[in-house]
């Protein structure tokens, strides 16, 4: 399993935010995900399915190694 990291914006911010959050579903949307795609600048987007919550799209953010987290937050609008 690849090292994952998270930046301080997503422990400090991201996290206090969003408590219901967890670093293992972003990790697997990384390792799993539905779509990928870059976003200005030299970061990427993945969006995947969270099962435990009724199957919504978590979008996971991260710098430009794609192993760095750096925000995360479900996606209302992407369309299965």
């Amino acid at each position: 399993m690849a090292e994952y990291r998270f930046t301080e914006y997503f422990d400090k911010e991201v996290l206090r935010k969003r408590p219901y959050l967890k670093r293992e579903w972003c990790i697997r949307v990384i390792e799993n995900p539905l779509k990928i795609e870059p976003q200005e600048p030299k970061r990427f987007r993945f969006w995947g399915i969270i099962d435990e919550l009724e199957g919504r799209v978590l979008r996971v953010v991260t710098l430009e190694d794609k192993k760095t987290i750096h925000n995360a937050f479900f996606d209302r609008r992407y369309k299965l």
